[in-house]
């Protein structure tokens, strides 16, 4: 019987899930979570209902910040030994985040794949960076095991040259200067999902809505990516925690030539100095910006869900229609404020809030007469990640 534990690695996060793989489907046993690792770190553990087992919580003060993600994953390791010595497990199934343009599907994690894959380092600096060291600690912690890559672009590799391609000279193009998406594990776990539960609209044209610290849109059409709100790299798109999402090129010029700011420091402003925290002056943290009584608060929420609307009616007339809406994530999947602003944007569209559903947090949350569906359906992208690694060991 196979075991296989899934890692997904943030810029200040671990989420990992041990799953066993029961005629082919992989099932979950225990998931952890372990938050704010760079600060005063905490992990959670629970079971395959969503129980909490047991909750820990570590002082990594005396870890440089650079060696906390194998800390964390020792911590992981050491659990499992301690609670769950007969799971013993055959492989390691890792989110990383870039793939670039040929990494179309899942792959053994090999030191030629990872070399490759470091190249695809500036593209996606906040993560990439950790999800590469997360496989090597693993590598080193376990050699014995197949480590496997999955890419959260691989999703979105089939869209066409008129969505993904830049305005640009062709010798940038074909260097490699594109737009490749993100989010795809979680879109790709969403539209399993649209498969199972409402195969009737599973090929309708939907716009998935991943919202979260990291937020992007991607519309779907007949089961594929036609597009997406995120590009070349994870800071496009639509204003995040403390991303800036879209942002006009030339303001970046100015900042250069008027501020004399360097990549390094557009690099920071871009990714760790905007978004919601930005505008808010506040918290990059939904939760906290909506229990909050100052202006700043309310315009960093009311650009984000402007925000939101104009890219799905964008998205919309990629698809020539929508018939279908979707939100995740765990802004989408929790903050009925956020749904409820970004559906009343989108009543043009046909789309008509059932405020009480969505209150609940319904698995359909707009009205009977609504031209256009929306749904709320949680995403789980360790399932896929453990599902995507079952069927590379079957391949072996």
């Amino acid at each position: 019987m196979n075991n296989i534990l899934t890692v997904n690695g943030g810029s200040s996060s671990l989420k990992c899930g041990l799953f066993r793989v029961i005629d082919e489907t992989p099932e979950l046993i225990f998931n952890f979570k372990l938050a704010n690792i760079l600060g005063q770190a905490t992990m959670t553990v629970s079971d395959d209902h969503g129980q909490k087992r047991d909750t820990l919580t570590p002082d990594f003060s005396q870890i440089p910040q650079q060696q906390r993600h194998q800390a964390c994953l020792d911590l992981v390791f050491n659990w499992l030994r301690d609670n769950a010595p007969d799971d013993d497990l055959t492989a390691i199934s890792h989110r990383v985040v870039h793939g670039g343009g040929h990494f179309n599907a899942p792959v053994l994690a090999t030191e030629a794949i990872l070399a490759e894959l470091k190249e695809f380092i500036p593209l996606a600096p906040l993560h990439q960076p950790y999800n590469l060291k997360l496989i090597e600690a693993c590598h080193q912690l376990l050699p014995q095991l197949p480590q496997i890559a999955c890419f959260d672009t691989m999703f979105h590799s089939g869209q066409s040259k008129e969505a993904s391609n830049f305005a640009l000279p062709r010798k940038f193009t074909e260097e490699g200067i594109k737009r490749y998406g993100f989010h795809g594990l979680s879109y790709e776990f969403i539209q399993r999902q649209l498969e199972l539960t409402a195969p009737d609209m599973a090929l309708k044209p939907t716009v998935v809505a991943h919202l979260g610290a990291g937020a992007s849109m991607c519309a779907i059409k007949n089961g594929k990516s036609v597009t997406s709100t995120m590009g070349f790299t994870a800071v496009d798109g639509l204003p995040m925690g403390s991303r800036t999402g879209a942002i006009d090129p030339g303001v970046l010029l100015y900042l250069m030539r008027h501020h004399h700011m360097d990549a390094d420091q557009l690099e920071n402003l871009l990714y760790k100095e905007s978004g919601w925290l930005g505008v808010s002056g506040i918290s990059s943290d939904m939760q906290e910006l909506l229990a909050s009584d100052c202006q700043e608060a309310r315009e960093a929420i009311d650009l984000f869900t402007y925000r939101a609307g104009r890219e799905i009616g964008s998205l919309s007339a990629a698809l020539q229609g929508l018939e279908q809406l979707v939100f995740t994530g765990g802004v989408g999947e929790n903050s009925a404020p956020v749904r409820a602003a970004i559906v009343n944007r989108c009543r043009w569209l046909g789309a008509e809030l059932d405020t009480d559903a969505n209150n609940r947090g319904d698995g359909i949350i707009s009205t009977p007469n609504s031209r256009v569906v929306v749904r709320v359906i949680a995403t789980d992208e360790e399932a896929m990640l453990a599902q995507h690694g079952q069927e590379v060991l079957d391949e072996q």
